[in-house]
Parts: C-alpha cells; structure tokens; sequence
C-alpha cells in the first residue's frame, strides 16, 4: 500500500509561505559551504582563494565579486559566468580579459563594452588591431584608476 506524500496537499498559500521561508533562511546564511581559503566571503560555495566576495560559485581567485560562477581571477565582476581576469564587468559569459564590460559573450580584450558577441580587442564596441588596443587602454585604465 502506498501512502501520500505529506506535501501533495500543500495549497498555494503553503507553497509561498514555504519558499519565503526558504529564501530568507539563505540570505541569511553566511557559510562557504566546500570552500577552501576564502577571506571575507558569504555564501560561496566550492570556491578556492576567494576574497571579499557573496554569492560565488566553482570560482577561483576571484576578489570583491558577487553571484559569478566558474570565474577565475577576476575582481569587482558581477552575475558573470565561466569569465577570466575581467574586471568590474556585468553579466558577461565565456569571456576574458574584460574591463568594464556588460552582457558581453565570448569576447576577450574588450574595454568599457556592452553586448558583444565573440569579438576581441574593442574598446567601447569598436574593434582595434591588438597594438593599438593595449596602448589606449593602459592609458584610458591610468586616466580612470581602473586596475587591470
């Protein structure tokens, strides 16, 4: 004989009150649950030598980062995916070596774009030749403090 499951007569009104429930309890845990040398992080799980960072998940060397996963050595980055060394990018995915950039997808050595789709070496969405790329952004990253 087969019993019922107690929550096949939860209501709707049970239902919200349950996920309520469960979303504050995790916004207030502060574990780093399977992490490994984390400084100053909350609720990073599975990380390795991260620092100052909320949220992160599989993501390494990262610092001042919040809801990345699988990023390694970025800073300052927010909700990027599978990211390396960006710095105070957005939403980025599959990228590297991003500045300032937002919604970018496959790109590498971009500065200061938003939405691009596997390009390289843009500045402001405008595509450069690479000697010309790493010569205005050392200058643009000293004129605006950014540190790469």
């Amino acid at each position: 004989m087969t019993t019922a499951h107690p929550m096949t007569a939860m209501t709707g009104a049970d239902f919200e009150t349950a996920l309520r429930k469960l979303v504050a309890d995790m916004a207030r845990s502060t574990a780093n649950v399977g992490s490994l040398e984390c400084e100053g992080c909350e609720r990073c799980e599975g990380c390795t030598f991260c620092v100052s960072s909320k949220g992160l998940a599989r993501c390494h060397y990262c610092t001042a980062c919040d809801d990345c996963t699988d990023c390694t050595h970025c800073s300052r980055c927010r909700a990027c995916t599978a990211c390396q060394r960006c710095v105070e990018c957005e939403r980025c995915i599959g990228s590297a070596y991003l500045v300032r950039s937002i919604g970018c997808n496959g790109c590498s050595y971009c500065f200061g774009c938003v939405g691009l789709w596997r390009r390289d070496f843009c500045v402001l969405n405008e595509q450069y030749d690479r000697a010309t790329y790493f010569e205005l952004t050392s200058r643009l990253a000293r004129e605006l403090g950014v540190t790469v």
